[in-house]
């Protein structure tokens, strides 16, 4: 009875937000045979974006598709839907949550609509329950009625350190390493086309967020284990299809930067203030969001530090 009024609800959330006038129109790009990218906005959250200012993807095989992040919204969700309808009539078999961040998850509920099994690393599940209600709510102040009929929607089930998905010919493996941005942050690693969908682990192009829930020492360390893959390409959490050098560049060098300056700072004596104001983040001033977040990143990353 439980799954009859539970479906009833989503078909009534579809017919809900169908009439609706949404702006957001997305597209694929190829980054190997049957593998994708739908490139979101590099800047912030806006009426306009929809939320969508993430990169999402999926692997066309021949029993199925895997969307690698279900977008921020349920519209989003189904926008991504109707970009791989374009290209297959496989239906989505598989949603995997790289991450906690809404852009990650918050459309799983258009997905499980359709009859798709949502997969996560095991400690994405706590960082969703605790903030999947706020973001929604910062989403519903962003964008408003574009948020109809999303809620969360938590994944089906969950993986440790490494589950394999083998659709037909095509080997998947997603891997969870240490986090960093979120503590649930996972990869999705195509090992036969040398492809890494990163997650919230690499930007490129704009410059990364240390929230008060990331851990820069964890996400070194998972930076390390992808470079352990050996990528032939990258599809980064923000910003374009990149190489391991530009990954290095923008994200690693980066946190390494970051946590250098403030161990030194903090073996030195200094407080917050000086260990902020004698760090020369300048080298990074072309990452775009440099003036809005790279005093918030200093900052975090002392009072990280301060707890090691």
């Amino acid at each position: 009875m439980m799954k009859f009024i539970i479906k009833l609800l989503m078909i009534f959330t579809a017919l809900w937000t169908g009439g609706a006038a949404f702006a957001v129109t997305l597209s694929a790009h190829p980054v190997a045979e049957n593998v994708y990218v739908i490139v979101g906005e590099t800047g912030m959250r806006t009426y306009q974006n929809e939320g969508m200012n993430a990169n999402s993807g999926f692997v066309v095989t021949d029993e199925g598709v895997v969307v690698i992040d279900s977008g921020p919204t349920w519209q989003v969700a189904k926008e991504i839907h109707r970009v791989i309808r374009k290209l297959t009539r496989q239906p989505v078999k598989v949603v995997v949550n790289t991450g906690g961040q809404d852009h990650r998850w918050l459309g799983n509920g258009y997905f499980k609509s359709i009859g798709a099994e949502i997969i996560a690393a095991r400690p994405a599940l706590a960082d969703m329950q605790a903030r999947g209600d706020m973001q929604l709510q910062e989403l519903r102040k962003a964008i408003r009625k574009k948020a109809a009929g999303t809620r969360p929607v938590y994944p089906d089930r969950f993986f440790d350190s490494s589950e394999n998905l083998k659709l037909g010919k095509q080997e998947i493996r997603l891997l969870y390493f240490y986090g960093g941005h979120t503590p649930g942050d996972s990869v999705v690693w195509l090992p036969q086309q040398g492809v890494l969908f990163s997650g919230d682990m690499i930007y490129v192009d704009r410059m990364l967020g240390v929230l008060p829930f990331s851990h820069t020492r964890n996400w070194l360390a998972s930076f390390a284990e992808m470079e352990k893959l050996e990528p032939r390409l990258i599809v980064p959490g923000h910003g374009q299809v990149c190489d391991l050098a530009r990954a290095r560049r923008d994200t690693r060098d980066y946190l390494t930067l970051l946590r250098d300056h403030m161990k030194q700072a903090l073996d030195q004596g200094s407080d917050l203030q000086t260990a902020i104001t004698s760090l020369d983040q300048s080298a990074f001033g072309y990452l775009r969001h440099y003036d809005l977040l790279s005093g918030g990143n200093a900052s975090r990353t002392y009072l990280e530090l301060e707890t090691e």
